[in-house]
């Protein structure tokens, strides 16, 4: 009489680790990297808006503070090592007068952008593996500047 052979399990759980392994790792470690690509798309984008803002408020006036400002954008950008990402940038000005470069005026600085994902296939299109991110930053001119519009008529100590 012969017996039915029987399998050998001996090594299975080693292949199954593997393949496990493989399995889970993989797209572990892509989120991990994702989540690594947003956060410093964060950072660069808060300090893209942080560095906009002072740099609008220090210009003289409103067109040379906006050219200061996205070009701000765009080195903050270069500096933080976030390749590709571009950047919108909106201003908001809350002044007594048309210049927003007077006495009590409040600058704010908006910045929108957006991260790609590592490895996103082309297949799904650009805009399927991007992640949105913005950051605004609000600047008060100061309530001690001189303001050019008040007192241009009166001299200090008459």
């Amino acid at each position: 009489m012969r017996r039915p052979l029987r399998r050998d399990d001996r090594g299975s759980a080693l292949v199954e680790l593997t393949w496990l392994s493989i399995i889970l790792l993989v797209p572990l470690i892509w989120i991990v990297m994702s989540v690594f690509e947003v956060q410093r798309g964060a950072f660069a984008t808060s300090a893209a808006a942080r560095a906009a803002g002072r740099a609008y408020a220090l210009a003289p006036d409103d067109a040379t503070g906006e050219a200061r400002a996205r070009a701000a954008v765009a080195q903050v950008l270069a500096d933080q090592g976030v390749e590709g990402q571009t950047a919108d940038v909106e201003f908001s000005c809350r002044a007594p007068g048309d210049n927003c470069h007077v006495g009590t005026s409040v600058i704010t600085v908006r910045v929108d952008s957006r991260v790609d994902l590592p490895f996103s296939p082309e297949i799904l299109g650009r805009q399927a593996a991007t992640f949105a991110l913005d950051a605004s930053h609000t600047v008060p001119i100061g309530q001690y500047v001189e303001s050019s519009d008040a007192g241009d008529d009166e001299e200090p100590g008459r």
